[in-house]
């Protein structure tokens, strides 16, 4: 590799990394304004919202770990990835079905106050992605956590509406299933991404080595 090559690379890591650092802070103050915010206003939607963006901080924080390493090290990083997402909608699912039992009264104008706020930082977070997506299978997991965070929060918006007209429970759930459901597609999504790569780097590996 030519020094001017090795220069281009090293000024790509590092517009990665800040994007990753951008994205993984506000995704961490998105986590603990939906937490706190879900928790103290019964909502189901916000907690898993909340929880959404805390295991999607830990992603990026691993996905700074992988900038600048090989396809297999990326492929690593989606994989868990993929997998902290399912296991995440299988904590939220119970849950909902926890506050179904023992009943919950969810606070419908903070749910739609909350994923505006978030929704909002959402777009902020997509447009420093949009690049990038195409830079390696991590950074597309990042482009497709983010997406399904927009999605999930238009649907708590739509939700808190429902919460404060029908004065009920019911569509805080039903938008915390919804959002377990978006959470797992989009799991499985990178996991298969994450396969992918890895078939094709060792594609290339064997054909290097020929």
């Amino acid at each position: 590799m030519s020094n001017v090559e090795k220069r281009q690379d090293d000024h790509e890591d590092g517009d990665e990394r800040r994007t990753l650092i951008w994205v993984l802070l506000i995704n961490f103050s998105q986590a603990l304004l939906a937490g706190v915010v879900g928790f103290i206003a019964q909502s189901t939607g916000l907690l898993g919202a909340g929880l959404d963006n805390l295991g999607d901080s830990f992603v990026y924080f691993a996905s700074l770990y992988a900038v600048g390493r090989s396809a297999t090290a990326k492929s690593r990083v989606a994989k868990l990835s993929g997998i902290l997402l399912v296991a995440m909608a299988i904590g939220l699912v119970a849950d909902v079905i926890r506050r179904f039992i023992s009943g919950s009264e969810p606070v419908g104008w903070a749910m739609i106050v909350v994923a505006i706020i978030n929704a909002t930082t959402n777009l902020v977070c997509l447009r420093l992605l949009r690049s990038h997506r195409d830079e390696g299978v991590h950074l597309n997991a990042s482009w497709i956590f983010t997406t399904n965070d927009m999605i999930a929060n238009l649907g708590i918006v739509l939700s808190g509406i429902a919460v404060i007209f029908f004065q009920s429970q019911v569509p805080d759930l039903v938008i915390g299933v919804i959002v377990a459901g978006i959470v797992v597609k989009g799991g499985f999504e990178i996991l298969s991404n994450a396969k992918e790569a890895k078939q094709s780097d060792s594609a290339e590996s064997a054909a290097t080595e020929k």
